[in-house]
């Protein structure tokens, strides 16, 4: 026990080292990056068509790396400047609280060292932030909140449906607002007291997933040890979730979750980031039958831009994902989940969503579909979950 205890108190050491050495900057630029985009140039028709779009996109991760979003950055994929830039007219925000060292797709562990603890150190968190992932889901609040007050109006948070609605409205009246939604990637920062969702919810949480890259409290992940399904304590949680008005992301969630998730909901739920094994094998990617089962419910499903979820990154390759939900399921139940600034490589940032619009006219879809598609679908599902 001493010995994995020195060697994990080892590991992080070598990872404020780390940061230390590079910086939150340097190591953002190093693990977002964005490659060219590989296809033709956008059409006249994808043009003009894009220019009319409300673009909502279900997971954005750029709360973690400490740069003000109000301003233009020229590292990882987005910003306010970027947003507006692609018509993004909701993102969703993710909160990330903790990820494993050595972390993959297969198998990590719970117990493993955390290596968002070296980011928070060279951000200058609070110290009640070192040691409690509750605390750091509070921090995060607060700096999201931060944010859209200085922003004086150009960033508004959706809590609600009315909060909803009026964004549409004043985006399409010309408006050059862009909505932020604040989510978390797991459930973790509960720490296992339930009272903690209440006080997550109080401070504007809207959108939550049971799991990360490893198993806890709530539930297993898709990517755990166990890989089992909700615990009896997650049961009482996604119950009361959906008391709240919280919108239910089953990312990561393991197939067993996503069953036990299913068969308790009676509202619809979002697959945030992800893709589907049909056209991307992998571990945390959709089968035919949970599309089947999420759609029946009426959610909808996020696909990523980046490689774990659709194995080709560039534009075709991300509506050939889009293509098979929507043939399996009802294009309905199609959405974007860029996964931006998680630590990926993508070649359609904000600036480039253009290239994605031209990309699904290309594979067949209407443009009444696209408008779907991009943000129409995610739109009707949040209205019918978020309280009022």
């Amino acid at each position: 026990m001493r010995r994995g205890i020195m060697g994990a108190i080892a590991l992080i050491g070598l990872l404020l080292a780390l940061a230390l050495a590079f910086g939150p900057s340097e190591i953002e630029r190093r693990i977002n990056r964005r490659a060219p985009v590989e296809g033709p140039e956008p059409s006249a028709r994808a043009r003009a068509l894009h220019e009319t779009l409300f673009v909502v996109d279900l997971h954005d991760d750029a709360l973690l790396w400490g740069r003000d979003l109000l301003e233009r950055s020229d590292r990882a994929h987005s910003d306010l400047p970027r947003w507006r830039e692609g018509r993004v007219g909701l993102q969703v925000l993710a909160a990330v609280t903790k990820t494993p060292t050595c972390l993959n797709f297969e198998r990590n562990s719970a117990s493993a060292p955390d290596m968002v603890t070296a980011l928070v150190a060279m951000q200058r968190w609070p110290m009640r932030t070192w040691g409690s992932l509750y605390q750091r889901s509070e921090f995060i609040a607060s700096r999201f909140d931060d944010t859209v007050e200085r922003s004086a109006g150009a960033m508004r948070a959706v809590r609600s449906r009315s909060d909803l609605d009026r964004l549409v409205r004043d985006y399409h009246r010309g408006e050059p607002v862009v909505g932020v939604l604040l989510a978390s990637e797991g459930l973790h920062p509960l720490e296992g007291e339930a009272a903690n969702l209440q006080a997550m919810f109080d401070a504007g949480y809207r959108m939550l997933a049971p799991t990360h890259f490893f198993d806890n409290e709530v539930s297993g992940s898709a990517h755990g040890e166990e890989k089992g399904g909700l615990t009896p304590f997650g049961m009482q949680i996604i119950d009361r979730m959906q008391q709240l008005g919280i919108v239910i992301d089953l990312a990561h969630a393991s197939p067993l979750t996503v069953d036990h998730v299913l068969d308790r909901v009676r509202q619809p739920i979002v697959v945030s980031h992800t893709g589907v094994k049909a056209t991307c094998p992998g571990p945390r990617n959709l089968s035919d039958a949970h599309l089947e089962r999420i759609a029946s419910g009426g959610g909808v499903v996020g696909i990523g831009l980046f490689e774990g979820a659709v194995c080709d990154i560039s534009p075709d390759g991300v509506a050939r994902a889009m293509r098979h939900v929507a043939d399996r399921v009802g294009v309905e139940h199609v959405a974007l989940g860029s996964d931006w600034s998680g630590a990926t490589e993508v070649q359609i940032d904000p600036p480039h969503l253009i290239h994605l619009t031209d990309a699904l006219l290309r594979a067949g879809f209407s443009e009444g579909e696209v408008r779907e598609i991009m943000g129409g679908n995610a739109l009707r599902v949040l209205r019918t979950t978020l309280p009022d």
